[in-house]
This record gives structure tokens, C-alpha cells and sequence, in this order.
């Protein structure tokens, strides 16, 4: 393999944002994108040339041969396209959710496996520079033994494309829950050390979506608020609560927090929007100590794909993984079962 890991991006909606950092990386460089849209495609081709950018995504890995691609598309696409890419003999990074349900996400680990490639997953929330410095002094033992933590985004009113695949669960999976949870229920976990989840008990709503779909005559079969609670083998809990509607204040409500039995630890985001703070709170010498946590150096300008890029130059484990996605899949397989059924369901791995 070159110094340079050749980089290849399917679909240029939310690839995008994968294509431009391939392209800046120094470790990388971008050699192909494929997308269905030639308006999305025309915008490619003054930056990487014409003759790299594809309609068809099976054409451009035979010929470009990329040595890692990003598959960027509808949640129903995933596993299928990173198949044939690792069928292909490239390394993968999957958008969230890693798929559908946990047998497509399983297909994929072990295609990996067998054809000894690296699939990462685009948890991009565990590469905030804040989540980052939060990492750092988990790792370093600052929570003591972590034992709950409850995590939520909710929307005033954001519902992705309304009427779109988002809202079709044969498309997409499910609601927020499966677009938005993933980052905020798998950054708890990943502050908490990764506990084995065994059981969940939650609770799906539909009613603000139904009422939209209603007027608007849209397709819409999905949840719009999912709330429930996790247990996991090591006796810790987790609350999440999760939606693309609610009458609240902010436009964008985003929290995690774990607690230990030493401290605990936040990161929320400022605003309504996209900023975000790490912030810590313990009691030292019978003192009652909270504050905001400063952005270690090194932290910042941090992205999946990165780190995807060095793992495989350097053979090492990515952050963000099939594992990691797999891990997920099982959870949120749970949580649509419990919220059917209106029991706690455990998880059986």
C-alpha cells in the first residue's frame, strides 16, 4: 500500500463532508465519488476531474480501485454497497446506523472479517473536541466506578425531509431514534467504558408525525419521540430520550451525562445548536467543585475519517468500528421491540 490511502466517496449528500476531508487529509487523497445525481456530480468534477465521478458506484470500483471507501447513502443502502465494497477489496467506513437491523449489520462485520478489511463506522460524536477532553479523563479515572448516565437530543421541530426515506421504516429503520439516538446513546456508552447493554424497556410515540403526515399527505410510518432505559451487565443504567418534535424552548437539545461515584461528566451542547462544552462536576476535600473542562491540544479538527485513515496505514483498531456499530444495532433492535411490545426485552448476543 502507498503512503497514501486512495479514498473513494458514495453518495454526495451527506458524503460530502467525507469527500472534502479525504481530499485536505495528508495521509489520503480522494481519487473517486459516486452519486445517482449529476448536478451533484458536476459539482466534483472541477476539484478531482471528470473522469472520476460515477453514476454507477459498481463501475467506479472496478476502476479506480480505491483502497478505502465512504458509503454515505439511505440507511437501506448500507449494508448492501459496503458488501460489494468489501467485496471489492476496499476498507469501508459505513455513515450511521451501521444498518437496518442487527442480521444486516452482522452480514457486514463478518464480510469484513472475511475478507480481512477494516470497517469503521461514522460515530462521528465521539470526535467532538469536547466529547475528546470528556474521554480523556474517564480513561483517566476521574468518574471512579460509572454507575448511570441519561442521554437526550430532542427538536422542536426537525423532521429531516419530511415525506422522504427519513420517515419510511422499510428505508430507513425507524425515526430518531435510529438517526439522531445512535450518536447520543453510544457516546454514554463510550464515556462509561462500553458496558455489555442485557435488557431494555422503552416507549415510542407517534403522534405530533402522524398529524404532520396527515396534513401534508406525506408517507410516514415512523416514531417522532422514543424515551426508554438500558440496563447492562455490570449492574450501570442509562435514560434516553430522543425526538425530531416536541414543544420545547430550544430548536436543538442535546445532553449526555454520566455519573460515577467520584464525579461526573457532561457534554451539551451551547445555544440550540452545534457547539459544544464539556463540563465536570465532584466534590473534593468535603468541596462541591463543577466547571467547564478546556479543549486538550490535539482535540480539535478531529474527524472519523482520520482516524479511520491512520488505523488502516498503521494497522491499529479504528475508534468507531463494526463492533462499536454491531453494539448498537443490538440495542436499538431492542428498543423498537420493547416499544412494539410494551415490555423490557433483553438482549441476547
Amino acid at each position: 500500500m502507498s503512503s497514501k490511502l486512495r479514498c473513494a466517496v458514495v453518495g454526495l449528500g451527506m458524503g460530502r463532508n467525507h469527500a472534502k476531508t479525504y481530499a485536505a487529509l495528508p495521509d489520503s487523497e480522494l481519487v473517486a465519488v459516486a452519486d445517482l445525481d449529476p448536478k451533484r456530480l458536476e459539482e466534483w468534477a472541477p476539484t478531482i476531474g471528470a473522469s472520476k465521478c460515477y453514476t454507477d458506484y459498481k463501475r467506479m470500483l472496478k476502476d479506480a480501485r480505491p483502497d478505502l471507501v465512504s458509503v454515505a447513502l439511505p440507511n437501506f443502502l448500507h449494508a448492501p454497497v459496503t458488501i460489494d465494497c468489501l467485496k471489492a477489496g476496499a476498507h469501508v467506513q459505513s455513515e450511521k446506523p451501521m444498518a437496518l437491523n442487527v442480521a444486516q449489520a452482522r452480514k457486514m462485520r463478518d464480510e469484513a472479517r472475511k475478507r480481512k478489511r477494516v470497517l469503521g463506522i461514522n460515530l462521528s460524536y465521539r470526535f467532538t473536541a469536547a466529547a475528546q477532553s470528556l474521554k480523556a479523563l474517564a480513561d483517566d479515572g476521574f468518574l471512579g466506578t460509572p454507575y448511570h448516565g441519561v442521554t437526550r437530543w430532542t427538536r422542536r421541530d426537525g423532521f429531516p425531509k419530511f415525506g422522504s426515506w427519513f420517515g419510511q421504516k422499510k428505508l430507513s429503520g425507524g425515526g430518531p431514534l435510529i438517526d439522531l439516538g445512535v450518536h447520543r446513546i453510544d457516546l454514554a456508552l463510550w464515556l462509561m467504558g462500553n458496558p455489555e447493554p442485557v435488557s431494555v424497556s422503552a416507549a415510542a410515540h407517534d403522534l405530533l408525525a402522524r398529524e404532520k403526515a396527515k396534513r401534508l399527505k406525506a408517507q410516514y410510518d415512523c416514531e417522532d419521540l422514543a424515551g426508554g432505559f438500558i440496563r447492562f451487565k455490570n449492574g450501570a443504567s442509562l435514560l434516553f430520550e430522543i425526538s425530531w418534535g416536541a414543544h420545547q424552548n430550544d430548536p436543538e437539545s442535546m445532553n449526555t451525562t454520566v455519573l460515577g461515584t467520584d464525579g461526573s461528566l457532561v457534554h451539551r451542547n451551547e445555544g440550540g445548536g452545534y457547539q459544544f462544552v464539556a463540563e465536570f462536576h465532584t466534590t473534593r476535600a468535603g468541596q462541591k467543585l463543577s466547571g467547564q473542562i478546556p479543549v486538550q491540544k490535539g482535540f480539535e479538527g478531529q474527524s472519523s475519517q482520520a482516524d479511520l485513515v491512520q488505523a488502516i496505514l498503521h494497522g491499529k483498531r479504528p475508534l468507531a468500528d463494526a463492533e462499536d456499530g454491531l453494539r448498537m444495532q443490538y440495542i436499538l433492535d431492542a428498543i423498537y421491540k420493547s416499544a412494539a411490545t410494551g415490555r423490557e426485552v433483553r438482549i441476547a448476543r
